[in-house]
């Protein structure tokens, strides 16, 4: 188990949302909003002048990437990019992954990782020596930083993470998005959780029992059991995660998010949001819907909170 923040980020690893209490999310999201006043306004900032960072990203990735790369670099920050390391880098020569971490760390302040193996950002914060780790996903474990930046989002509309309704589509046994976000949910009392996935792609039991501890978490298996809720989060059916193509081809898009299927059981209040990338999950004819987040706010929230979120590691914050 990593270290638990306790109202001090600096030098922390972030690799679960078991980290954090409602107190950590506070500090977070009070320099969440000073970081956005930054970005929005486009004011130069030396927050982090002089430090380094690397991006080890053995897992493709576009927004999560850039969006960090450029919260780095809008606070004044350097970025060391690795990009497939597997193929362009010493791994392919054979080198391990607790060599590559090692060199690494000898030229940065700290490292942002994703990997597609589950464990991968805790046994990187076990094989670093000197700087901390930040996860940016590890296989079908967590996503901590997208959680926090949907929190944040979720937070900026109803101005509280308590008593809230949620339904979560499409792939909730492999989507460590959603593995993250229950966790940080079940920081906070009286939230309802729907489940609505094919039958393949259901919560692992062993997961269902944990987070049932803390979250009212009802399954569903059609649309018409879908409740008007204050969030809809969609996902996609994860392509990488299927060894069967014909598997996935099968679920990849049995429930699709439609302006029909907002008329008649969204509420007026609803907000839609999407971790992204989306493949054919999300009719594009709702991203003109008000209530869509997930090309506005959600997306430019990753900026603000990854922002917030380095500033405090490294002490600057």
């Amino acid at each position: 188990m990593p270290s638990l923040i306790n109202g001090n980020f600096k030098g922390k690893d972030i690799i679960s949302l078991d980290q954090f209490t409602p107190s950590d999310l506070k500090i977070l999201f009070s320099q969440t909003d000073k970081m956005k006043k930054i970005a929005m306004n486009a004011k130069p900032s030396k927050i982090l002048n002089g430090n380094i960072i690397t991006l080890l990203f053995y897992e493709p990735s576009s927004r999560t990437f850039g969006s960090f790369s450029a919260a780095i670099k809008q606070l004044g920050g350097q970025t060391v990019e690795i990009i497939n390391p597997q193929q362009f880098s010493s791994v392919a020569k054979g080198e391990t992954f607790e060599d590559t971490i090692r060199v690494f760390e000898a030229y940065c302040d700290a490292i942002v990782l994703r990997h597609p193996q589950e464990g991968s950002a805790k046994a990187a914060s076990d094989a670093a020596f000197f700087v901390p780790i930040i996860s940016a996903g590890d296989g079908i474990g967590e996503h901590p930083t997208q959680a926090l930046l949907d929190l944040y989002t979720i937070h900026e509309k109803f101005k509280r993470l308590n008593n809230l309704t949620l339904l979560f589509t499409g792939d909730i046994l492999y989507g460590r998005t959603v593995h993250s976000l229950l966790r940080g949910l079940s920081l906070f009392e009286n939230n309802t959780v729907y489940l609505l996935s094919p039958k393949e792609l259901k919560l692992s039991r062993g997961d269902y029992e944990k987070f049932s501890k803390k979250l009212k978490i009802v399954e569903i298996d059609n649309e018409s059991q879908i409740p008007k809720g204050d969030v809809w989060y969609w996902t996609r059916v994860q392509k990488e995660r299927f060894s069967n193509l014909s598997k996935y081809n099968k679920v990849k898009t049995k429930f699709t998010l439609t302006p029909e299927l907002v008329k008649k059981y969204a509420g007026k209040n609803t907000i839609l949001m999407h971790p992204l990338p989306r493949v054919g999950e999300i009719d594009p004819r709702v991203d003109s819907d008000p209530r869509a987040l997930y090309l506005r706010n959600q997306t430019r929230n990753g900026m603000y909170v990854r922002m917030a979120l380095i500033g405090l590691v490294l002490g600057k914050l």
